[in-house]
């Protein structure tokens, strides 16, 4: 039996999916699904984690730790993390990725880039005027499809070769804000017209959704990605023998969010 945490969200939603496709019992915890659990309270999480053989750990927004009660919950079972690629390049701090390497566990730990769902910011514009504005129009990123991600975890929950590794996730290209407007409107079948930001302007869009510090690190990432950032990775190709999915394929399958 394998317990997915965040099992309501973009990757959790299709790993559940891979999983039971595989033949595999699940357990699918989230705040207020069927098998509720916190990971804020780990005593919560004892009933879903009793008998696992592997949980995929997808930490959300606004968890601060520490991890180690939760990982004290999971008994002798295998864990995937669902880190970040900002852990690699020295952006975000190490220590969910610590915890779970100094528990004494089986661990893989997952690094995905940008997530084309992302995208879904701009739904609103894009439907009510066919719009997309973004800062930095014409820097790309190599975002990752979240359905790749859940792939990864779906191979990592699985089989236990992939124990003790670390896989930085991402797309297979770098896509521009421009060239995802464009995506979306040849998945629409009519034109998206990409608006330019200013930094300031997107500064102030996004600080009203998230803390002003997360908003400008976000943006340098965004405006000046390191190598690194814009490196595509080979581990999803490696891990799946097929290449990760493009921003349009995700744009198609997701079209009628822009409708």
């Amino acid at each position: 039996m394998i317990v997915v945490t965040g099992a309501t969200g973009n990757v959790g939603q299709p790993l559940v999916q891979a999983l039971e496709s595989a033949g595999e019992q699940v357990r699918a915890v989230s705040r207020r699904g069927p098998f509720p659990g916190d990971l804020s309270d780990a005593a919560s999480l004892r009933p879903a984690f009793e008998g696992a053989s592997a949980v995929f750990l997808l930490l959300p927004p606004d968890f601060r730790g520490p991890l180690e009660p939760v990982l004290e919950q999971v008994g002798g079972a295998r864990v995937v993390l669902l880190s970040s690629q900002g852990v690699g390049t020295g952006r975000h701090p190490a220590f969910f990725e610590d915890a779970v390497r100094g528990s004494g566990l089986e661990w893989t730990v997952l690094r995905p880039g940008g997530f084309a769902s992302n995208a879904v910011q701009w739904a609103e514009s894009v439907r009510s005027s066919r719009t997309l504005s973004a800062p930095f129009g014409d820097v790309g990123l190599p975002v990752i499809d979240p359905s790749d991600i859940a792939s990864v975890a779906a191979a990592a929950l699985l089989d236990s070769s992939h124990g003790g590794r670390t896989y930085e996730l991402t797309g297979p290209a770098p896509v521009t804000p421009r060239e995802q407007a464009a995506a979306i409107g040849e998945a629409l079948g009519e034109p998206v017209r990409f608006v330019p930001q200013t930094r300031e302007e997107a500064f102030s869009a996004m600080s009203g959704f998230m803390p002003a510090q997360v908003a400008e690190a976000t943006l340098d990432i965004l405006g000046a990605p390191s190598p690194a950032e814009q490196r595509v990775s080979p581990d999803v190709s490696r891990v799946l023998g097929r290449p990760p999915r493009p921003f349009s394929e995700w744009a198609a399958r997701n079209a009628a969010v822009f409708k």
